[in-house]
């Protein structure tokens, strides 16, 4: 079964929303997501938090995170998550941020690195990543790979009684 459909049946099951807030993937996990029939039962929004300002306008990240941790970083990737699913008021969401390259890498953050945070009720997750691909290739590994974290958080997530 294709990943997105999966999840939706998933989320459908536990009367669970999500939102989403992605830089380095530009919209495409958001676009993945949609693609699916009735996605709006339980998809709020996302947002495309691809500049730092956005990230603390509409994320309401801190620019001393920012500043000491960088924007690809667990710490904002979970940050974002939590802001996605506050502003969004979801019950679960998603937060990416990375090097789509194929410039912007450093030898401490190469072009490739990307973090994916889950936060829900009562759990958060940040799983990182360093890909090997082309830009649209490690985007679209990153959105596989966010889909595949949310799949694995809602089979272990009780279901609603």
């Amino acid at each position: 079964m294709v990943l997105e459909v999966e999840i939706g049946e998933l989320l459908r099951a536990r009367g669970m929303t999500l939102a989403v807030a992605e830089s380095c993937t530009g919209g495409l996990l958001c676009s993945r997501i949609t693609d699916v029939r009735g996605s709006s039962d339980y998809f709020i929004g996302g947002i495309v938090a691809y500049s730092n300002r956005i990230k603390e306008a509409l994320l309401g990240i801190s620019a001393d995170l920012l500043a000491r941790y960088g924007a690809v970083s667990q710490e904002v990737a979970l940050a974002m998550a939590h802001g996605a699913r506050k502003v969004l008021a979801s019950d679960v969401a998603l937060g990416l941020t990375g090097i789509a390259g194929p410039g912007g890498g450093s030898p401490q953050k190469p072009v490739g690195l990307v973090y994916i945070a889950l936060v829900g009720p009562d759990h958060e997750a940040c799983e990182r990543y360093v890909w090997s691909g082309d830009r649209l290739e490690n985007k679209r590994l990153s959105v596989e790979a966010a889909l595949d974290l949310l799949r694995r958080y809602l089979v272990s997530a009780s279901r609603p009684s």
